[in-house]
């Protein structure tokens, strides 16, 4: 499996942290308040971050009354700066990638990614061992960049605009065709990997999940004016797909 570690380039993690730090922006305004909305009641919850990052959820999930948190990533400078911001007693940090979380011995009440999944070669492979490591009863609540946004290959402009510069409407090629995108943005040679939402949903059931939610990145209209530059493209397509999902009792083949 490929195991893409691009947040230790330092112009991608300057940019990243750069970009979590001011008030506004994607994460902090769509992309983290559905994900919480999705979450089960954390009190006494031992708890997954695959892809932890920055450690702000891992935080977040401590102090809403998980009993642990364990927080992986491959990232060097993202944990570093976990250790330094969000560290709390109930939280470890550990650099790993998500593809070896079998090497986990141990079960978890919750597990949770926040858009981390796009750069995983193998999902279905990668579903299957996050099913291995849930207790019965526990769930799986992540986010992802849409396919509509990931079925971009960097050829063509994301939207079409007027004179002005107006988005008018998001631009859509080869969403059919699943695979390693390489792209320029903020580094060259970018990568992730892009799959249709059935392809998605159908690695979740194969490996044995029972999706309880799926949510579309949304925000509102008044967010748009007031940020046209940054949101307005938000009402041609959705940034980011959720799901939650429950751990069935056995592997559908």
């Amino acid at each position: 499996m490929s195991k893409q570690n691009v947040y230790d380039n330092d112009a991608f993690f300057d940019q990243f942290r750069n970009s979590r730090s001011r008030e506004v922006n994607f994460n902090d305004c769509i992309e983290t308040p559905i994900l919480f909305s999705m979450l089960p009641d954390l009190r006494g919850k031992k708890i997954l971050d695959i892809g932890c990052g920055m450690g702000q959820h891992a935080k977040q999930y401590s102090e809403m009354g998980a009993d642990s948190v364990l927080g992986i990533d491959i990232s060097e400078k993202m944990l570093a700066y976990a250790k330094e911001h969000h560290s709390a007693e109930n939280i470890v940090y550990r650099r790993m990638a998500m593809e070896n979380i079998d090497t986990i011995r141990d079960a978890f009440d919750l597990i949770t990614s926040s858009l981390v999944f796009d750069y995983a070669e193998d999902f279905e492979g990668l579903m299957k061992k996050i099913h291995s490591i849930m207790k019965t009863d526990a769930k799986l609540v992540f986010s992802m960049s849409h396919p509509i946004v990931t079925a971009w290959d960097g050829a063509y402009d994301r939207y079409t605009r007027t004179e002005t510069g107006e988005r008018l409407y998001a631009n859509l090629r080869n969403y059919c065709r699943e695979g390693l995108r390489k792209v320029n943005w903020v580094v060259n040679g970018y990568e992730c990997y892009h799959r249709t939402v059935s392809t998605l949903i159908n690695a979740m059931i194969r490996a044995g999940f029972v999706i309880e939610q799926c949510e579309e990145a949304r925000i509102s209209d008044d967010m748009r004016k007031q940020y046209p530059a940054l949101f307005g493209g938000t009402i041609h397509r959705p940034e980011f797909i959720f799901f939650r999902c429950g751990k069935s009792d056995c592997l559908n083949h």
